[in-house]
């Protein structure tokens, strides 16, 4: 279904997925070796098997009861807040970190297990288009801060936003109807002017909808395995031209 575009004053957006093109791996053994590494610095020693085996478990605690509607997208537990996990593991041994170094742990373990993170094609020229026709641009996102604040940065497409929510801030996630509405409530953002753009059917799509808001699907290579949703728009790949035509009803600047 078809939906006017000209009426869209605001645009909100997922970002691994949508925007940023990304993928991690927790498995390797290096990540281990070199995180315990790190944590031995500060005195708190750890076999890399002790390491891996601490954050699932510290994982798991922190996440007992939070479990999401599946656990096959960018974040398992995005609810929790991942500098809880890594402080934990400094104080099983004893030590106390300050928040810096907590966060320091945490960004590191983001870099040893980041394979890829780029913008897809266009991403910075659909974004400033949505800027120079006079569009509102939001981001909702299933993420942790002390990861995506400063991947964000490394992108350089922070600017282009007028607003940020990251789940692991919130307490809740997509497609928690609490998580969109938080938003649309700090901005003041009527859902009849708003379209939510993502990649996955359920937390973008279904969540969107259940508050009013208009839906662009974007099938990427990180999408879900699903059946394509039912959203106002659908894409079946990556296409930053189009989407910047639909949310500017054609007349992009």
């Amino acid at each position: 279904m078809k939906t006017d575009t000209y009426r869209f004053s605001d645009c909100i957006f997922d970002l691994y997925g949508t925007l940023v093109d990304i993928h991690t791996d927790e498995g390797k053994a290096e990540v281990w070796e070199r995180l315990s590494l790190f944590y031995s610095y500060y005195g708190a020693s750890y076999t890399p098997e002790e390491m891996r085996g601490g954050y699932e478990r510290f994982t798991r605690k922190l996440s007992a009861g939070k479990e999401g509607l599946r656990q096959d997208s960018h974040e398992a537990f995005p609810e929790i807040k991942i500098e809880d996990v890594f402080g934990a593991l400094f104080e099983e041994k004893g030590i106390s970190a300050n928040e810096p170094l907590i966060r320091h742990a945490g960004q590191f373990f983001r870099i040893l297990t980041t394979e890829r993170l780029r913008l897809y094609e266009g991403t910075r020229e659909m974004l400033a288009t949505l800027r120079n026709n006079g569009k509102r641009i939001y981001l909702l996102s299933n993420a942790q801060r002390i990861f995506t604040e400063y991947e964000m940065n490394s992108l350089d497409i922070a600017q282009y936003f007028d607003g940020i929510f990251i789940s692991s801030e919130h307490g809740c996630k997509k497609p928690d109807m609490r998580f969109f509405e938080k938003l649309l409530k700090k901005y003041r953002i009527s859902p009849n002017r708003a379209v939510m753009v993502g990649n996955d059917g359920i937390c973008d799509i279904v969540g969107a909808k259940q508050v009013g808001l208009s839906t662009v699907y974007v099938r990427t290579e990180i999408s879900p395995m699903e059946d394509l949703p039912d959203a106002d728009y659908v894409l079946d790949e990556m296409d930053m031209r189009r989407i910047a035509k639909i949310l500017c009803g054609g007349k992009s600047k």
